[in-house]
């Protein structure tokens, strides 16, 4: 799976910013303009939601299951929500699968 893991990290890295890269070349970091075109309609502003409420889960599993484990530089993939949860979430799963082929278990 951790390969599996790594190839969804890339594609949740390169994916998204390849749909942002432009608009962020045209507009800058416009966030007044960013929060309205992601509000414009209905169908964006559920898709802003969902996103927005997956990142909560992410943050909340990344801190309890990985504290739960022991793991180590959690912040790694917290700072991957910098990029979107198409990042976070891959790579917190590699490092969970990395650290428990390592023998690392914590209390279950």
């Amino acid at each position: 799976m951790r390969a599996v893991y790594a190839l969804l990290c890339v594609a949740g890295t390169l994916w998204p910013l390849a749909q942002f890269a432009p608009w962020l070349s045209e507009h800058g970091l416009d966030l007044p303009l960013l929060i309205r075109q992601a509000t414009a309609s209905p169908v964006a502003a559920f898709a802003w939601s969902d996103v927005l409420v997956s990142g909560a889960v992410v943050v909340a599993l990344i801190l309890v299951e990985g504290r739960r484990l022991g793991m180590r530089r959690l912040w790694l993939p917290l700072l991957g929500l910098g990029v979107g949860v198409s990042l976070a979430l891959p790579l917190f799963l590699f490092l969970r699968e990395r650290h428990l082929a390592a023998g690392g278990h914590g209390r279950v």
